[in-house]
């Protein structure tokens, strides 16, 4: 599946910092549990990444700090995705700072085994196992609860290919940037949540995740695929 790329110019960080959101989306979808999402900005089929009653794009990519291959299609677990730079010196931080604050909440309830978090980098060059082991020290990531996985495209290429082109979430590399040394990225921040059947529950936008909101998700989801 190829998708749009949710990205122009400066218009990346409006799609992360969404403003006044209006819902669109209005009917219902199959396989889902949770109700329509009510701030999605556009029917799921308008959207350049996989939203509301959506299938989620499968793929392989390596966990580069646990030497292992994760394969999403064989997944199983309610998990949460989104896309990311470890040397990002604004967004990305409070991403991976709520998403951890996040995935301690849900290792306390017990859900750890249920749950997968999934953030992609989408700069390899950079991002080695040493650096993304740094970030989630950084953010008090529970590598050792088994149920966070920093996944790492083998090349530019292939990031360009999953993260673009298949899950539709724009960047683009910036060769000067004032922010960082060598180069920076603009990109959207969308963070995903996906049942165990592979379908899209919510497509959150913005870093500043609702802690609260995006834990109530995740435990209905999990809930409900045990009772199933």
């Amino acid at each position: 599946m190829k998708r749009r790329a949710l990205l122009g110019g400066a218009a990346a960080a409006t799609v992360g910092t969404a403003g006044c959101l209006t819902r669109f989306f209005d009917g219902e979808a199959d396989g889902v549990v949770l109700d329509p999402q009510e701030d999605q900005i556009a029917d799921s089929e308008s959207l350049a990444y996989p939203a509301y009653g959506q299938s989620m794009p499968t793929f392989s990519l390596p966990d580069p700090i646990e030497e292992t291959m994760v394969d999403t299609a064989d997944l199983n677990r309610t998990a949460v995705y989104t896309a990311f730079f470890a040397s990002c010196p604004a967004e990305c931080g409070i991403l991976m700072d709520r998403l951890s604050g996040i995935q301690g909440v849900v290792i306390e309830a017990g859900l750890a085994g249920d749950t997968a978090f999934l953030p992609i980098t989408f700069d390899p060059e950079r991002d080695d196992a040493e650096v993304l082991r740094e970030n989630a020290e950084t953010y008090n990531v529970a590598l050792d609860a088994g149920n966070w996985h920093y996944l790492r495209p083998e090349s530019p290429e292939q990031a360009k290919q999953i993260v673009e082109n298949d899950l539709g979430l724009g960047f683009e590399r910036e060769t000067e940037s004032d922010r960082l040394e060598g180069y920076d990225f603009a990109h959207v921040v969308v963070t995903l949540l996906v049942n165990p059947d592979g379908i899209v529950e919510r497509a959150y936008r913005g870093e500043n995740l609702d802690h609260n909101r995006v834990i109530d998700d995740i435990e209905t989801v999990v809930e409900a695929f045990s009772d199933a």
